[in-house]
């Protein structure tokens, strides 16, 4: 690691606003690919071409997350209107969450909504500035099926027309609630090119990160080293540990969240070698940049992130900093389109710097 890739603007980036993609191509996977397969040079594909890179025996892993409609509005026993976030399950319908106007959400507030629903706050967290909600139910209701009824999906802000995108922001695989953004880099995937993938002899797996709302917050020290990473709820399945352990080609993982969950769980269970990974169940909080060497991922799909952002950090782990932005300048140039509805990004291990 360099002094360079150790400074928060050496990140740092101009993207042209007509290039922040503001819906997903149709179909999914007629999104641009830039694959980068080598130090020196990169391809200009289509996500559908992603076969041809793929070989049987390579395993591929995702995140199954699905993203929840985490934004809800209700309004204090004043009539006062006020806005709440879910951030984070911590036990049976309590929530750590973001409250607005949220100076005058203290401990003991009511905050009724409708559907015959309220929470009182029980407390504040320092660590985001939030409060802890207990959510009070009717008898029979379930939670999450409220939720879907009255809550919003938490779309990014650079997002403007959301009201028909809610089922365009969840992968085809989405299977375990709990995110309040998407896994990104999933969403480039159709269920018939899964199958495709599946059987020209690609494995497929999964493991489950919920994606938190401090994976868009922005790093805000010059000296990267000195960020510290929020956690994130983790949970790395026995079916997906065995083939890890048995794969016969290369571990590619589907998005930064991927890479967190594998190795985020590494670090925290300390392995030096595959072989040594178990189960995991639990929270990561793990900041890759360059100079990290991996233990598990070799390769990874990824879309392209904003600028000085841990995400971009991450990235550049693998291929290099000063690669990753040149690359970047590339796709300005070629007006690939950014963010979440953007085009994706493929890092082939032979690409490692």
């Amino acid at each position: 690691m360099t002094q360079l890739d150790q400074n928060l603007t050496s990140y740092d980036y101009h993207l042209p606003a007509n290039l922040i993609a503001q819906s997903p191509a149709q179909p999914r996977d007629h999104s641009r690919l830039m694959v980068v397969d080598s130090p020196i040079s990169y391809a200009d594909q289509k996500f559908y071409d992603l076969p041809q890179w793929l070989r049987s025996g390579d395993l591929l892993i995702l995140n199954d997350t699905k993203v929840i409609p985490a934004r809800l509005y209700g309004h204090k026993a004043s009539g006062a209107a006020v806005e709440i976030l879910l951030l984070e399950q911590l036990a049976l319908n309590c929530w750590l969450a973001l409250v607005k106007p949220g100076k005058k959400i203290a401990p003991g507030s009511l905050i009724n909504f409708d559907g015959g629903v309220s929470a009182q706050v029980l407390a504040r967290d320092e660590a985001t500035n939030g409060r802890v909600l207990q959510f009070i139910l009717t008898e029979g209701l379930n939670f999450y099926s409220w939720l879907e009824e009255q809550g919003k999906i938490p779309f990014p802000p650079y997002l403007k027309n959301v009201d028909a995108l809610t089922k365009e922001y969840q992968t085809v695989y989405a299977n375990v609630q709990g995110a309040v953004a998407a896994p990104t880099a999933g969403l480039h995937f159709t269920a018939e090119l899964l199958q495709q993938l599946k059987q020209m002899g690609v494995k497929i797996a999964y493991v489950t990160l919920h994606v938190g709302i401090g994976t868009f917050r922005p790093v805000e020290v010059e000296d990267i080293t000195d960020h510290k990473m929020h956690q994130e709820w983790a949970f790395l399945p026995f079916e997906t540990v065995e083939a890890i352990k048995t794969r016969q080609g290369r571990i590619i993982a589907v998005g930064t969240t991927t890479v967190r969950t594998l190795e985020g769980v590494a670090q925290a269970q300390k392995i030096e070698t595959i072989d040594q990974l178990k189960p995991f169940t639990g929270k990561v909080d793990i900041f890759i940049y360059p100079g990290y060497r991996t233990k598990i991922v070799e390769g990874m799909i990824t879309n392209f992130h904003l600028p000085c952002s841990s995400l971009l950090m991450l990235v550049s782990a693998f291929i290099g900093r000063e690669r990753l932005m040149q690359l970047y300048q590339e796709a300005i140039i070629k007006e690939y389109r950014f963010y979440s509805f953007g085009d994706a990004m493929l890092i082939l291990p032979s690409a490692a710097c």
